[in-house]
């Protein structure tokens, strides 16, 4: 069944936002034993961008939407809804949403913080694009943000390679008929979730010496379960999108795909048919920022001039819970 929403529903601006602090491969094999020719094979990363100590996310969420609301010429108390997909939050309550909606004077908005990691900014996009199918609202914020760095155990060069820091936006409004958001699928399968989490934290095991001392605060990752995960389901749920709505590969502009690991983007896209100059890349400058790499891809591919009104777009995720999902849309501006 195709899940179309009961009016037209587009991204009609986006942004983006990095911490200034760029980190090489060669960087970090002066801290630890790694080095660039290791990483960049198993991952495509090159660098990535970390915060200063201290700096939240929130810190990056703002100047992202502030930018995709200057590029739309939209002040931000015309906003009605600010959506912040992200498992890093500035803090566990108030929600890092409400941060944003205070730091930009969104008097006029709610919001909420979405936690589906690595498909967190797909899940958010959809839940605020039906905000505005069901005629409450007609400018809704979506901002996928993730401090990464905050949660990494740096004696762990399996994992702290692979992340960076980052925040993408998007605002969201009606669109004309035959545009915007046309179909999407999301899943979940909890029985993954022991392969990639963050053990303690939360109320099942509050913060304590114990579990400071047995590093339960930062990523834990199985990564070969994750690696094959990944592949099948963002294939699936990309080719299931195109099936049902009567597609072809060849129909794609463009396959925007969640940055989290080069080998596993084109797996991906080796199973949806689909050459690999149609498939947007940031890994290698920007690692995995999680929330953020679908929107910042996004971001810059229209910058870049990679998508016109109208293109046949394909955006796919795969994260933590696991989560996964995909949203096939025509670009609306």
């Amino acid at each position: 069944m195709t899940r179309r929403l009961a009016r037209p529903v587009g991204i009609t601006a986006t942004g983006q936002y990095y911490p200034e602090k760029r980190l090489t491969n060669d960087d970090l094999s002066k801290v630890m034993e790694t080095n660039d020719e290791w990483i960049r094979s198993r991952t495509g990363i090159g660098s990535r961008h970390w915060v200063e100590k201290g700096v939240g996310a929130s810190d990056l969420a703002v100047p992202a939407l502030q930018m995709a609301l200057d590029r739309r010429g939209m002040k931000a108390d015309e906003l009605e809804a600010i959506l912040v997909a992200t498992v890093t939050p500035d803090t566990l309550f108030p929600a890092t949403a409400c941060r944003v909606q205070a730091a930009i004077q969104a008097k006029n908005a709610f919001g909420f913080d979405l936690s589906a990691a690595c498909s967190g900014f797909l899940y958010a996009l959809t839940t605020g694009a039906s905000l505005i199918a069901s005629g409450a609202y007609s400018k809704v914020a979506v901002v996928g943000v993730d401090v990464m760095s905050s949660i990494l155990n740096m004696e762990d060069r399996t994992t702290c390679v692979l992340f960076g820091d980052g925040a993408g936006a998007v605002i969201l409004e009606p669109v004309a008929e035959g545009l915007g958001i046309m179909d999407f699928e999301h899943r979940v399968d909890g029985n993954g979730g022991c392969l990639l989490q963050m053990p303690a934290g939360g109320s099942r095991k509050p913060a304590s010496h114990e579990t400071v001392d047995a590093r339960e605060h930062y990523v834990h990752q199985s990564g070969s379960e994750v690696f094959k995960s990944a592949v099948r389901e963002m294939a699936e749920s990309g080719r299931l999108m195109l099936d049902r709505n009567g597609f072809t590969p060849t129909d794609l502009k463009l396959f925007v795909p969640h940055q989290a690991n080069i080998r596993i983007m084109e797996a991906a896209a080796k199973r949806l048919e689909l050459p690999l100059d149609r498939m947007v890349v940031n890994i290698d400058r920007f690692a995995n920022t999680t929330a953020a790499t679908i929107p910042t891809a996004l971001h810059q591919a229209e910058e870049q001039g990679r998508m016109q009104q109208g293109d046949l777009v394909l955006l796919s995720a795969f994260g933590a819970g696991f989560t996964w999902g995909a949203v096939l849309l025509r670009w609306a501006f």
